[in-house]
């Protein structure tokens, strides 16, 4: 789910750069029809964390994928949501991203049908 914020910002952004359905949301700004690089991403998210007076070597584009999936967990306790929207094929993996005991991780998936 998205944000208020965050969409607001979106239908903003979309506004401004009306661009068309087979275009990507953020272009790359080095080559025509291409997507925003991970490498470019970082340096964006560098830049914000900096700008705010962070430790830039304490956040980063991981670090906060594995926040916000963390937060999702310690709130519903749906170890299932979390590898789904991890894009986890095996829920072990989930497991060893959240840094969950095995123990609680094997109760919860045993209360999770799929």
């Amino acid at each position: 789910m998205i944000q208020k914020k965050t969409r607001t910002a979106l239908q903003k952004w979309i506004s401004f750069q009306s661009p068309r359905s087979s275009d990507y949301l953020f272009g790359s700004r080095v080559k025509d029809n291409f997507h925003l690089s991970t490498r470019q991403y970082a340096r964006i998210v560098k830049k914000w964390i900096t700008s705010i007076g962070l430790d830039v070597t304490s956040y980063g584009t991981h670090s906060m994928r594995r926040t916000k999936a963390t937060l999702i967990y310690k709130k519903t306790k749906n170890l299932r949501a979390v590898q789904i929207l991890l894009g986890h094929t095996k829920l072990e993996s989930t497991v060893r991203y959240l840094g969950i005991e095995v123990d609680d991780a094997l109760e919860l998936s045993e209360t999770i049908d799929i």
